[in-house]
This record gives structure tokens, C-alpha cells and sequence, in this order.
């Protein structure tokens, strides 16, 4: 009796991601190494390795500090943990503003090194450009606009952005700039609710929803946050979990073994 071979699973491509303007919500989580990526990676249809890393990984006070080396460091890890999602890996701060071309080269890199799918940058209008020169040469682009991490130093901190209505003008030419120059989605980042959904309502290509709106085509997570690693979450987290607790719970009691001496047991040595 003959059985047929396994279908190989196939990534979700950007078309894809595009193709879901409206229809069923996008699920994506961040993710920075091998092992909760493949956890992730039955669930998400797009895994963000967020220059978020840097505060969550490796104790920085912001993303500002992150390096491209990191993000290809972590991104590498993902991309070979994970089979089915698309993976997005975001620009660190400094390696595209400069220039088109600048961004170019180094977005070209953090590809080639990690063969992700795609890369995210933050910035609206200003960034237009930019979006456009990268995808015109054939890099998938996520754009990023409301809160930008990057920028929170010109903000004064991690502020809500859209609480003033006059204000969102500016956000919603942000969004139909980085639309028209190629972006295939868009991350809304801090934004009070009813700019987000606008937006949403706005823009041909699907907005993703953090810290926004029920409405945004799909919502993105940190992941620690959600599972209760992040002792002081933002508002718009849901802690779906405590995990927290419960590594410093299963901590405790190894140590406590440890020290009288009932750890290792016979189960866990060799006669």
C-alpha cells in the first residue's frame, strides 16, 4: 500500500499578506530566537523580529542602540526556526534615513544574511521616497507610523499619538504616503482608536493594529508582553499568560533542591 508524501509547507508570501485587505484579520506576534518562533509559527502569518530586542533581549533602554548585526544576529535564528510564516525583520535605527540608496544596501543585507521575506522601516511621508526606491528594486516594504520607537526622543518618550483630532490630518497623508510608494502593509503604532480605524478605512493596503484598533486587518503583539514577562505591560497588551511567574515559581524550587542537595535524583544520573 502506497502513501503519498507529505505536501512541504509553504511560507505565506507578501502577495499574500497584501491579498487580506478586509478579509480574514492578519495574526502576527514578534519573535527574536529559534524556539518561540516555531511556537509562533503554527499560529502567526507573519513573525516581526522588532528592533524591540534590544529592550526585551538585551536590556536597552530603548531601540535606539540596536544594531544591524543584532537584527541579522536574531533574524537568522527566526528564519531558521520557523517554516510556514512570513518573517519581516525591521531596519534599526541609522541604517535607512540617510538615504535611498543607503537603505537600499543595507536592507539588500539584512535579506541576503537572513532570508527573511520582508523588512519594516518607521516613517510616513518623509519616508515615501525611500519606500518606493526599495520596493521599485525589489524589497518588500512594511511601513510603520503613529508611535515610532525610534523617534522617541524627538517625542519626548512612547506617546499616544491622534489624541488631538487636528493632528490626525498628518497621520492619515502618512499612511496614503507610504501606500502609494509600494508599502504592501502598514503597522499603527499608539494611535488612539477612532484615527486608527479611519486610517484603516483609508488605505488600499491592510493596516496592522498595535496599541489601536479592533478594526486594523490584523494585530501584532510583543510576545513577552503577552505572556506576562514584562512586569510593567503597556495599556493595549492583553497578558494572555504568566509565564513570568511561573519561570521564577519553577526557578525557586530548583534552587531550593539544589541546596538540599535532593536535585540531582536517581532519575537524573547515570549508573
Amino acid at each position: 500500500m502506497s502513501t503519498e508524501p507529505a505536501k512541504p509547507v509553504r511560507r505565506i508570501t507578501v502577495p499574500q499578506i497584501a491579498a487580506r485587505k478586509g478579509g480574514e484579520p492578519i495574526v502576527s506576534l514578534t519573535s527574536y530566537h529559534a524556539h518561540t518562533a516555531a511556537i509562533v509559527d503554527r499560529h502567526a502569518d507573519f513573525i516581526l523580529v522588532g528592533d524591540s530586542l534590544g529592550m526585551v533581549m538585551h536590556g536597552m533602554e530603548s531601540t535606539v542602540g540596536v544594531s544591524i548585526e543584532l537584527m541579522i544576529m536574531h533574524g537568522r535564528a527566526v528564519v531558521r526556526g520557523t517554516r510556514r510564516a512570513l518573517v519581516v525583520v525591521d531596519m534599526p535605527f541609522g541604517s535607512y534615513e540617510e538615504s535611498p540608496g543607503v537603505a537600499f544596501r543595507n536592507a539588500a543585507r539584512v535579506m541576503k544574511e537572513t532570508q527573511c521575506g520582508a523588512v519594516k522601516l518607521e516613517g510616513g511621508a518623509r519616508m515615501a521616497e525611500t519606500i518606493r526606491f526599495l520596493t521599485e528594486r525589489g524589497i518588500p516594504v512594511m511601513a510603520h507610523i503613529g508611535l515610532t520607537p525610534q523617534s522617541s526622543h524627538v517625542m519626548g518618550g512612547f506617546k499616544t499619538q491622534g489624541r488631538e483630532e487636528d493632528s490626525w490630518p498628518a497621520h492619515e497623508a502618512d499612511a496614503r504616503a507610504v501606500a502609494e510608494a509600494g508599502a504592501f502593509a502598514l503597522v499603527l503604532e499608539g494611535m488612539v482608536e477612532p484615527l486608527a480605524a479611519r486610517i484603516t478605512r483609508q488605505v488600499p493596503i491592510p493596516t496592522i493594529g498595535i496599541g489601536a484598533s479592533a478594526e486594523c486587518d490584523g494585530q501584532i503583539l510583543v510576545l513577552e508582553d503577552m505572556l506576562g514577562l514584562n512586569p510593567k505591560p503597556p495599556k493595549f497588551v492583553k497578558v494572555y499568560g504568566q509565564l513570568g511567574e511561573m519561570i521564577g515559581q519553577a526557578v525557586e524550587d530548583y534552587a531550593k533542591e539544589v541546596k538540599a542537595r535532593s536535585f540531582p535524583g536517581e532519575g537524573q544520573v547515570y549508573r
